[in-house]
């Protein structure tokens, strides 16, 4: 032991205290930690961290002599008191914590969080690289790498709509060192992205793999509205008005609410007629005290919060617009389907365009031809155009 010329009674303890620790990570069991950075168990709550260590693996540091690490530029009794810490939360760290690697082929199973962090056990504080390799490699190791993050969210008023498209993926080959260090993110957008994965780990980190088996994570509202299209596609009959307003618009203006401003809550529910009845864009624009522009504006984050938190809505929605629509014309002409085609027009205007272009390209064709088979082409419309409920739309 390589004792200081003048130690104190406290340089004393440290030397004490790193040799003990030196002599604990040295052995077998801390293989695996041995080739990791000291900064693998610094939180961004650390204060005096020793930065000029940071870099050096854990081999590197139990290997270097305690009087030299005293000696590195910049490094005083502060600093060394804080290293001791981080070789301390090392030395407490099972070894079935640390993933071997991200990759799918190789990660066989996830350690348990080291610890539960705030708001949904959340706390970007209490991060370290040690628990986002934990999380990570739960979203590679049940493929869901493919997601947009704003999939996932809790909610996108926390996320700069910037990155809701990006997929898992990106994020999960980072380290926090390394996604920290891109442009733009800075802690609140680092933080943002940390909480959808703690989500997704909170809810995966134990469940074991399953080869015929796969995890499919989902919005809670957006299942709800996904699950009753599903059960709607199988049945012979159309809802009732009732029933898609409680199964499928309360859901989607639900996850409006989690996602937007109560300024876009309000429009989306004016559009609807929730509370009344359905308002037109002027209306709507002099309720809210905004312009048309304006009101059109956020008509399309409703349409882009949607999009993302239920990627496959539109051809979902679609499909069933196209069942309800068959349904009336063979015979359910009672069904009331418009707070159906309302939403789909709100959330899916995509469709709604499509709707009308094929409708306008029928009644269009159908006045063409020669003037003897105008008769027959009148006949022809008039059986194959869609319903006129079908053609409303909601009021401008």
């Amino acid at each position: 032991m390589n004792f200081l010329p003048t130690a104190s009674l406290e340089q004393l303890q440290l030397i004490n205290r790193f040799e003990t620790l030196r002599r604990l990570l040295s052995t077998e069991q801390f293989n695996r930690h041995l080739e990791r950075p000291l900064a693998y168990w610094a939180l961004p709550s650390d204060r005096r961290l020793p930065v000029a260590f940071l870099g050096r693996t854990l081999r590197d540091i139990v290997n270097t002599p305690y009087a030299e690490l005293a000696a590195t530029p910049g490094i005083g009794r502060k600093k060394m008191c804080s290293l001791m810490k981080l070789l301390d939360r090392a030395a407490h760290t099972d070894a079935a914590d640390l993933p071997e690697d991200l990759s799918p082929s190789t990660e066989k199973g996830g350690g348990p969080m080291v610890r539960e962090p705030s708001r949904n056990g959340f706390d970007a504080s209490n991060v370290s690289e040690l628990v986002w390799d934990q999380w990570r490699a739960s979203v590679v190791r049940h493929g869901l790498g493919k997601e947009p993050l704003g999939r996932l969210a809790l909610s996108l008023k926390d996320i700069s709509r910037a990155i809701w498209d990006t997929p898992l993926e990106y994020y999960a080959g980072k380290t926090l060192a390394q996604m920290r260090a891109m442009k733009t993110h800075g802690e609140k957008r680092v933080g943002a992205i940390l909480e959808v994965f703690h989500g997704i780990h909170a809810v995966i980190a134990h469940v074991g793999p399953q080869d015929h088996l796969a995890i499919r994570l989902a919005p809670r509202q957006i299942d709800a509205a996904e699950t009753w299209v599903r059960v709607a596609m199988r049945r012979p009959d159309v809802p009732s008005r009732e029933e898609i307003c409680d199964k499928f618009l309360r859901p989607l203006v639900e996850q409006i609410r989690c996602d937007a401003s109560r300024q876009i809550v309000q429009l989306a529910e004016s559009r609807l007629g929730i509370h009344g009845p359905v308002a037109s864009v002027r209306q709507a624009a002099h309720g809210l005290g905004l312009t048309r522009a304006r009101i059109y504006q956020l008509l399309s984050e409703i349409h882009a919060i949607i999009s993302v938190r239920w990627p496959l809505g539109r051809c979902q929605v679609g499909e069933l617009r196209k069942k309800f629509l068959s349904d009336c014309e063979g015979g359910e002409q009672g069904a009331d389907l418009e707070p159906f085609l309302a939403a789909v027009e709100l959330f899916f205007p995509s469709l709604h365009r499509e709707a009308v272009g094929h409708s306008e390209r029928d009644a269009r064709n159908s006045s063409l031809g020669s003037p003897g088979k105008g008769f027959a082409q009148a006949e022809a419309a008039g059986r194959f155009a869609a319903p006129a409920f079908a053609r409303a739309t909601l009021p401008r």
